[in-house]
């Protein structure tokens, strides 16, 4: 790959030494520093005067603290003289606030897309987006990639009775993803119903005359005797996957996999999956920084290697190549 820097960032550096040892070319040099006053600053250790730049940078926990070294570091390409500078973002910083959900919200995504922009950004490599629409938020082409191909392989390799199983979805939003993993697998799917309704609160309680909110569960589909293969993209909180995980069980499911392409798993998340006996495993890829901590405190995380994906997309792109055989087959 002639005329080319990879630089990479400190967000998730595990991530980025597997891409980087994939394509078989050292990682550029660039120095971050940062003050006493928590300024960051970057320095571009290489000429990059008419090159393609890439850089690799990941949401994390110290989301704001990366999100702005990304940003430092576009800019400093970009008054090099890049010829052209790609984000190479496995998972988008702040891309579950991409709609106005309060009357006076902020849609956060687009701001995102905004400064990486005026940083000087010419081209975003992602994957799995929580919403599509955030491919518009750009006036630069965005390549959304996807983690199906990858995560139907890994079914098929470490379940050899896999198509004993249905995918689940655990509300009405996942279904499409859902959909489209059952027929790549050629299995059936499920969908759990959510209805949420009103109750007053017991005499006897601290709340007393106010309103509760319960929330009751319906499975539309088949699942006794099965293996459950709970998709959705993101795993943050637990609540909604733990008491979908328990109603797949109350309904006769043999196993239940949570599968997701990016694993937060903030706060308890990890201690609270350990604890419940309905979830057998988490399976997760590893576009999202995990502490080894973490790791070391859970015997159901499971990790899928999607640097293969990002490399190959880095390769294509750079090249002029066509990137659409990534959406179908796993690297």
């Amino acid at each position: 790959m002639r005329r080319v820097k990879i630089f990479t960032g400190s967000s998730h550096p595990e991530l980025s030494a597997l891409i980087i040892d994939r394509l078989g070319i050292p990682a550029a040099p660039a120095t971050m520093k940062r003050f006493s006053n928590a300024e960051t600053a970057v320095e571009i250790g290489v000429s990059v005067r008419n090159e393609d730049v890439y850089i690799i940078q990941s949401g994390s926990m110290a989301i704001n603290d990366h999100l702005m070294e990304l940003l430092i570091m576009i800019n400093a390409c970009k008054i090099a003289s890049a010829r052209r500078i790609t984000a190479v973002l496995p998972y988008f910083p702040y891309n579950k606030q991409s709609k106005k959900k309060k009357a006076r919200g902020a849609i956060t995504a687009k701001l995102v897309a905004n400064m990486l922009a005026t940083a000087g950004v010419d081209h975003i490599i992602t994957m799995d987006l929580h919403s599509s629409q955030i491919q518009g938020f750009f006036k630069s082409p965005v390549d959304n990639l996807v983690a199906e191909p990858c995560i139907a392989r890994y079914i098929r390799e470490r379940f050899p009775n896999y198509q004993n199983g249905v995918v689940i979805s655990k509300n009405a939003g996942g279904a499409k993803r859902v959909t489209s993993l059952a027929d790549k697998l050629g299995i059936d799917f499920a969908l759990i119903h959510r209805e949420r309704y009103h109750i007053n609160q017991p005499a006897h309680s601290k709340d007393d005359g106010l309103e509760g909110i319960e929330t009751r569960l319906t499975l539309v589909g088949d699942v006794k005797d099965k293996i459950c293969f709970m998709l959705d993209d993101i795993i943050d909180g637990t609540h909604s996957f733990l008491d979908s995980s328990e109603h797949l069980k109350r309904c006769g499911a043999y196993k239940v996999y949570i599968i997701a392409t990016h694993g937060i798993l903030s706060g308890n998340a990890v201690q609270e999956i350990e604890e419940c006996e309905a979830v057998d495993e988490v399976i997760v890829t590893n576009t999202y920084p995990f502490p080894d901590w973490k790791q070391a405190a859970s015997k159901k995380l499971h990790f899928i290697d999607i640097s293969g994906v990002l490399a190959e997309a880095i390769r294509r792109t750079h090249n002029g190549e066509s990137i659409s055989y990534l959406f179908h087959t796993a690297i």
